[in-house]
């Protein structure tokens, strides 16, 4: 479908790709990874034709049809919706206007002209594009009222999902994609993993949305030491078969065999719990292809994410009592009561992101409710992360003294203790120096996260933690807070990060909170709680 043939690309002295040879095959799904930096976007626009690469070439199939996911949200403003997802199929676009054109000037030259673009827009199904593409659009959430706007009109989430209808539209021979599930709801990704993972075609996707990659992939595509490397499988194999592929270099006295056996039998119990999920039937096809010569050790550097309690909170975590908030006279959320157990791990959700925020702002006084009280137990002690952290680096400080500022005992004060906890997050040797104020976004939430493992709470409180942070950084920091002994508040949309730490589910809402001590799987296919959430918001 796409071959890859000696591609290089240099910027300055920096090699991110050198000589890469590869393929991409049809009917499979490609989830690209790499360390931050590491080249996935650039890849992307090469293969698409927005950048040209040092050397080499990419090579599509003849005949075949790419779409690419637009990345410009406004490239589109002066046509409408329905318009839009049209232009998803250049060629069929292309045809329709022209035929529009020639019929607006009917003359008897153009005539046969018009006959042949009619041929042709046949053979392509365009007499039933527009109803296709109200169709798309449909499932995606957008209802018909939207159809006929302008794209300039409209908000940028629903945007978001019609630029993803015009990808999707015409069934691509290839798909590229570069984070589609960003700014993007639970539900519209669930569309989007069931509509992928029965798609017939190819899909070269980049995405930190691991239960997505879970959901969709065949394969994992791998940037490392500047090569691309295809692994059969989803990330969780990827992940899991690489780690057990490190630990097993590291046992010298291992026999071959044994270490053979023990990954044998890791494919087979993988390939059991894929058979047994809810994951589409075409994408279990992907078990037949694993095989324990592909498993391979990765370079990949984990932060080592573990947060301790200085002390054990006791019963009493946190009472909330008609608790109310508004922005502007508009309600995020009303009469809200909540009493927090200790071990309780609560996904605090909402339709409207400034809910969720304002919620932790008041609980951290600095917000104040509308109405009603809430009160910590006496033995809690917090930590917060929240979503906006830039009024914690307008400073010019060094990493090592931005983050002395946390210390709680003298021992901890010393530069060498500093830097090696620096060191387990990833900032090493003369990154340690670094002035805060020019962290990438990934870099501050790692030394927020620092300053929270200092504080060593027995409550932690997480507004959109995963924001901003590589693949690795958050594997390490959902397994940390799975393990972690204390109680948490969080908000998140990442679904696996929600699923796996999660045990209670606390939805904000204009007429109240819904309230429920279960997975947040089981929460989203509850059908009772879908009913009150209709009308909680209606």
């Amino acid at each position: 479908m796409l071959s890859i043939n000696n591609l290089s690309v240099q910027f300055g002295k920096r090699i991110l790709f050198d000589e890469v040879n590869t393929v991409f095959t049809n009917g499979n799904i490609y989830g690209v990874i790499g360390a931050n930096g590491a080249g996935k976007s650039t890849f992307l626009k090469i293969i698409a034709g927005d950048m040209d690469p040092t050397s080499g070439h990419i090579h599509l199939e003849p005949g075949k049809r790419m779409s690419v996911l637009n990345q410009n949200h406004n490239m589109f403003d002066e046509h409408t919706v329905l318009e839009t997802v049209l232009m998803g199929n250049k060629v069929l676009y292309k045809v329709k206007t022209e035929m529009d054109a020639l019929y607006l000037d009917y003359t008897d030259e153009n005539a046969d002209r018009i006959g042949e673009l009619q041929v042709q827009f046949e053979e392509m199904n365009g007499w039933n594009a527009e109803s296709d593409a109200a169709s798309m659009l449909s499932n995606l959430g957008i209802s018909e009222e939207y159809h006929y706007t302008l794209m300039g009109d409209l908000e940028g989430k629903i945007k978001v999902r019609v630029l993803l209808a015009q990808a999707l539209f015409g069934n691509p021979d290839l798909l590229i994609m570069d984070e589609p599930t960003n700014d993007l709801d639970f539900e519209t990704i669930a569309w989007l993993e069931n509509f992928l993972a029965n798609y017939e075609n190819t899909v070269i996707v980049v995405s930190h949305d691991r239960h997505f990659l879970d959901a969709v992939c065949t394969h994992i595509s791998d940037i490392d030491f500047s090569k691309i490397n295809h692994y059969s499988g989803n990330y969780t194999f990827w992940y899991e078969s690489s780690q057990l592929a490190a630990k097993q270099r590291a046992q010298q006295n291992k026999k071959a065999e044994e270490k053979k056996q023990e990954l044998e039998e890791f494919i087979r119990r993988f390939s059991a719990n894929v058979a047994k999920s809810k994951q589409a039937t075409s994408r279990k096809k992907m078990i037949s292809k694993l095989n324990i010569s592909e498993i391979k050790p990765s370079s990949r550097r984990y932060p080592a994410i573990i947060f301790d309690q200085e002390r054990e909170a006791g019963d009493q975590i946190l009472n909330v009592q008609d608790l109310s908030a508004s922005i502007d006279g508009e309600v995020l959320f009303k009469s809200v009561d909540l009493n927090m157990a200790k071990g309780d791990k609560i996904v605090l959700f909402s339709k409207d992101s400034r809910a969720t925020t304002a919620f932790y702002e008041i609980l951290n006084a600095n917000k104040t409710a509308d109405s009603g009280t809430f009160d910590w137990g006496v033995t809690t002690n917090q930590a917060y992360l929240p979503g906006d952290n830039h009024s914690f680096f307008e400073n010019d400080y060094s990493l090592v003294d931005w983050l002395r500022q946390w210390v709680k005992t003298e021992e901890e004060r010393d530069e060498v203790n500093i830097r090696s906890f620096l060191g387990k997050m990833i900032f090493s040797g003369e990154e340690a120096l670094k002035t805060c104020n020019v962290l990438s976004g990934g870099e501050k939430v790692r030394c927020m996260l620092s300053r929270m493992m200092m504080e060593r709470a027995n409550i932690l409180m997480l507004d959109e933690p995963t924001n901003h942070l590589d693949l690795e950084s958050i594997t390490a920091f959902n397994n940390s807070l799975k393990n972690y002994k204390g109680s948490v508040i969080f908000t998140t949309h990442d679904h696996e990060f929600a699923q796996t730490v999660g045990n209670r589910v606390v939805e904000l809402t204009p007429k109240g909170a819904i309230d429920r001590y279960m997975t947040f799987d089981e929460y989203l296919d509850n059908e009772g709680v879908q009913e009150l959430r209709t009308k909680m918001y209606s």
